[in-house]
């Protein structure tokens, strides 16, 4: 538009310039040789103009026949450009496809049209070709190549890199990565691949640095840096507990600074001021950290900040726990630990009661399972719990890409991720659903008998499903001697004393000892005594204790 507008102006002006010389009187005299002619002005200076045109006509037209070969030239080399980016253009689609047929015959074309010298893309499908034929050490040797060219070395180092981690070489994987990461800081992929490095070597201090940069480069997002950095201090003042208390305590209460809700944050402070002997600095810093969330690891710290207080003192902290928290199961669980230890077994029974049916824990029957041992020794009621503890969910622990810890790391030993343990519940096996309920999951039924007693005419119930019950004969010299079987003499009486057929459970009388008699099917019992028989596990159990 703009053109067109000048276009017009420039006619304008010409048509104007004409009109104005055609008003002016006069004449131009033109001497040629013995010749003189006078001619007006208008006419002279159409003439003036006709000759300028006519000679830049004829200079276009000479300079088009001079040049007319570079221009062919240029052409023709356009096109065979243009046939070469086609041909690269389509190689990487069929790349995407993984049709290495087609790659390969789109990399020889785009080979024959253009410089590989110029075209770094050319490298890229080359190898890419080579690994999508399985050819891994022609890749290699291509990536290799690219690491001499500036342009090109990140692209080779990150397929080295990539190479390098499907060979299970992660030693050559993170020297790569390093290199990437010296030459380009802002590469993420490198960032992120020296930072395990780092980690895995517990370079805490050069993480800390590479975090920064990370930061500065717009790699990370504020809220990460925080994250990370609060788990790279917390694991600097783990390292260094033991030979410099102080600057552990430092970098971990800055780490609280940064995530107050950060667990191992807060453990590494306390640790760190008990072993500089401030027992009272590091009980502020648990009793926050219960009043922010309870946690059972805190929880336990706090009761032992000093290992030498007697059991009434522990009891005492349980108390105030408990108090700062109440209708919690976490604190409920360390108040009756406490009270266990102490000897209150009645109280403590009754903590843990509005655990094991509200929230059932493998952790709880364990410590009924305890409770009853020292109280009543009943050793039924004992194998009783421990049965439910062996199908209650398992209490919460560090977790990171299905490893289980007790405690807390910096870094998964599977993967080597910064950051990975989280405090959950283990999650062993999804059970299947039947009316949109879990098969085999947990209720608690306090009905349940403590040792299933046997039939006089030793016959199963019929309303017993045979899928879980199955006949089994033995011969009295095979039951476990725990289990009072009467033996007939030959004068009738029981060799059985009464008093301990009163806390054993019972069994009907079996006849002669050669004959056979039926032995109890299941017994609740711990994982080293399942019992005299047990018939096949219809389902593998999900759960185990530790």
């Amino acid at each position: 538009m703009i053109k067109l507008i000048l276009f017009f102006l420039l006619v304008l002006g010409l048509a104007g310039l004409f009109a104005y010389v055609a008003d002016v009187p006069g004449g131009v005299m033109v001497t040629l040789f013995d010749t003189e002619m006078e001619v007006s002005l208008l006419f002279a200076v159409v003439a003036i103009v006709g000759l300028i045109a006519a000679t830049m006509i004829a200079w276009w037209f000479v300079k088009g026949i001079i040049r007319s070969p570079e221009r062919l030239t240029r052409h023709f080399r356009s096109r065979k450009r243009d046939r070469g980016y086609q041909a690269l253009s389509t190689g990487m689609i069929a790349i995407g496809a993984g049709d290495s047929g087609l790659a390969r015959k789109m990399n020889a074309r785009a080979l024959q049209n253009l410089d590989p010298s110029t075209e770094p893309l050319l490298h890229l499908l080359d190898a890419q070709t080579s690994l999508l034929e399985g050819d891994h050490g022609k890749a290699r040797r291509k990536f290799e190549a690219m690491l001499e060219d500036p342009e090109t070395r990140p692209l080779g180092l990150h397929g080295l890199y990539l190479e390098a981690q499907k060979l299970g070489e992660t030693r050559a994987a993170r020297h790569f990565a390093e290199l990437a990461a010296k030459d380009a800081p802002q590469l993420n992929w490198a960032s992120r691949a020296a930072m395990e490095a780092r980690t895995a070597n517990a370079d805490w201090d050069d993480a800390l640095t590479l975090l920064d940069r990370q930061l500065a480069t717009k790699q990370i997002a504020k809220d990460v840096y925080k994250r990370q950095r609060a788990v790279l201090m917390t694991a600097k003042s783990m390292e260094i507990v033991d030979t410099d208390p102080a600057r552990a305590r430092s970098l971990a209460a800055e780490a609280v600074s940064m995530q107050p809700d950060f667990v191992p944050a807060v453990l590494a402070q306390a640790k760190a001021a008990i072993r500089k002997g401030d027992t009272r600095g590091a009980g502020k810093v648990l009793e926050a950290a219960w009043k922010r969330e309870p946690h059972p690891q805190v929880g336990e710290l706090y009761l032992y900040l000093r290992p030498g207080d007697p059991v009434q003192d522990r009891l005492i902290r349980a108390r105030k726990l408990e108090q700062w928290k109440p209708q919690n199961s976490v604190a409920a669980l360390v108040l009756a630990r406490a009270l266990y230890e102490a000897g209150e077994y009645d109280e403590a029974r009754q903590k843990i009661e509005p655990i094991i049916r509200t929230e059932p824990r493998e952790g709880a029957f364990l410590l009924l399972a305890d409770i009853e041992d020292e109280q009543t020794g009943d050793e039924g009621r004992v194998r009783h719990w421990l049965s439910q503890a062996l199908k209650a969910p398992r209490d919460p622990a560090w977790t990171a890409d299905g490893y289980v810890s007790e405690n807390w790391a910096p870094i998964s030993p599977v993967s080597g991720r910064l950051d990975a343990f989280e405090w959950k519940v283990p999650v062993e096996q999804v059970l299947p659903l039947v009316d949109g309920k879990p098969v085999g999951a947990f209720e608690y039924d306090a009905t349940v008998p403590v040792i299933p007693m046997i039939e006089a005419d030793n016959a199963i119930p019929e309303s017993t499903p045979e899928t879980i019950v199955e006949d089994v004969t033995l011969t009295t010299a095979e039951i476990e001697p725990d289990l009072p079987v009467e033996q007939p003499e030959s004068d009738g009486a029981s060799t059985t004393d009464d008093a301990e057929l009163e806390t054993e459970p019972a069994l009907a009388e079996t006849g002669p000892t050669d004959e056979p008699i039926a032995a109890p099917v299941e017994r609740p019992g711990p994982p080293d005594d399942p019992g005299p028989v047990s018939p096949p596990p219809q389902k593998e159990s999900r759960y185990r204790l530790f």
